[in-house]
């Protein structure tokens, strides 16, 4: 290996350092000499210093700035609505009850009463008994499976009531979350039978064998039970939280019913035929936004099966566009020319803003009309958010647990909220006055 070259001041100055006379020091070099060598040698040091620490802070802010491009899904909350912990739905199909219940513990705060953790599992427990009725009733000709609606959760405490979730926890068979792939095929296949069956007539027995079934995973229903040094039965207990089942509607936004209008939302989870409120596009948004600047939560129903729902860490719910604003024409050129499985791959990316798509009335129709959306997931809306250029984003509370960045919560958009929305539920009161109007609420 080579040596590194030096130039004249090092090589007298090393020159120097390897007389005898320099290393003993008995004849030292005269001060004047040396001095200047000296002073110019850490001059020269001290510069090259400089450089590469001007050059290393140039490199460090322009990496800073590249970074807070490339990771720019930071949100900044405008405000968050009191709201009850994140629970976990864990392995059940049963966020309808979780969304469902925390929506209305989110309404308990909201008129000033304690935070009471109310049971999941009692509101199932009615929901799959009923249903069970249904489907038998209509000789089997109904969607039998753990999904559900809000509507299936007012419906349990108005009719039944509710109990405190340390009362019934719904977790009687061996598991310390729910996992409730067993059961679910254990009651689908029974009333398949009881439907099936070559008696040519319903034993009167059938409801109550059913319900043992319930008992056996879920736990018989407490009659009685006392909280906080107070005895209650689970409709008296529901009494005493001063909520009124009838104050809570379901709105959507759909074309093939009239707006202003009540309809049978037709999605296979409304086994029980509930009506919702149609409203147009613009007004439902509305809604959303007046419900929340007013200090009151949204339940939402939406379809979580786009590749941009909550990606990943990210924890964003996104419907991104193609990217064809501020493109350069080789990055046109570049975009045209990939293939549809490529294009989709850099469009859901997501590792930096990207533009979405402008929802239309139409979109939302179409989509729901051609099984693009679809009745997935229950969830609750309970703040807005901005993102680093200043986009509005609804914060949003899910069931599954601490599973991502944000703690249980995600952001969407509101391009996606506006997209992906079956439906909402929220308290009357909620609903801007003209809007309410309309509906004759």
């Amino acid at each position: 290996m080579k040596r590194p070259c030096r130039n004249a001041s090092q090589t007298s100055i090393i020159k120097m350092r390897e007389l005898p006379a320099y290393r003993t020091g008995r004849h030292p070099i005269p001060l004047k000499t040396f001095n200047f060598n000296w002073m110019k040698f850490r001059i020269n040091i001290l510069l090259i210093i400089l450089l590469i620490f001007s050059f290393s802070l140039n490199t460090f802010s322009s990496v800073g700035t590249s970074q807070n491009k490339d990771e720019p899904w930071k949100f900044e909350d405008i405000f968050s609505l009191p709201v009850s912990p994140v629970e976990d739905q864990h392995r059940s199909g049963t966020c309808w009850a979780f969304a469902g219940l925390s929506f209305l513990q989110s309404e308990m705060m909201r008129m000033g009463k304690s935070d009471i953790n109310l049971s999941e599992m009692f509101i199932v427990w009615h929901t799959y008994a009923e249903k069970a009725r249904k489907y038998v009733r209509v000789h089997g000709h109904l969607n039998f499976s753990p999904g559900g609606a809000f509507h299936d959760v007012t419906n349990v405490i108005n009719e039944y009531g509710i109990v405190p979730e340390s009362v019934y926890t719904g977790l009687k068979y061996g598991e310390e979350k729910h996992v409730h792939g067993e059961m679910d095929r254990v009651l689908e296949e029974y009333v398949k039978g009881v439907v099936e069956n070559k008696n040519r007539k319903l034993s009167s027995a059938w409801h109550d064998a059913y319900t043992q079934i319930l008992n056996t995973y879920l736990g018989e229903i407490p009659q009685n039970f006392e909280y906080d040094g107070k005895k209650y039965t689970p409709l008296s207990f529901a009494e005493n939280l001063k909520l009124n089942m009838s104050d809570y509607v379901e709105i959507t936004s759909y074309t093939h019913h009239p707006f202003y209008s009540k309809f049978i939302i037709e999605i296979p989870d409304n086994w029980s035929w509930d009506e919702v409120y149609n409203v147009p596009l613009n007004e439902l948004e509305e809604i959303i936004d007046y419900s929340l600047e007013n200090g009151y939560t949204v339940a939402w129903a939406a379809d979580v099966s786009e590749k941009g729902f909550a990606s990943g860490s990210k924890g964003i719910a996104v419907v991104p566009a193609a990217p064809q604003i501020d493109m350069s024409d080789a990055e046109i050129s570049r975009w045209e020319g990939l293939s549809e499985r490529e294009r989709e791959n850099e469009l859901y990316k997501l590792d930096k803003p990207v533009p979405e798509l402008e929802i239309t009335q139409e979109m939302r129709q179409i989509a729901y009309d051609n099984f693009q959306t679809t009745d997935d997931h229950g969830m609750h809306i309970i703040g807005k958010a901005k993102d680093a250029r200043g986009q509005t984003f609804y914060k949003i509370k899910n069931s599954w647990g601490d599973y991502n960045l944000y703690k249980g919560y995600f952001y969407a958009s509101k391009p996606y909220v506006s997209y992906k929305t079956m439906s909402i539920m929220l308290h009357k009161d909620a609903i801007p006055p003209a809007i309410r109007k309309k509906l004759n609420l």
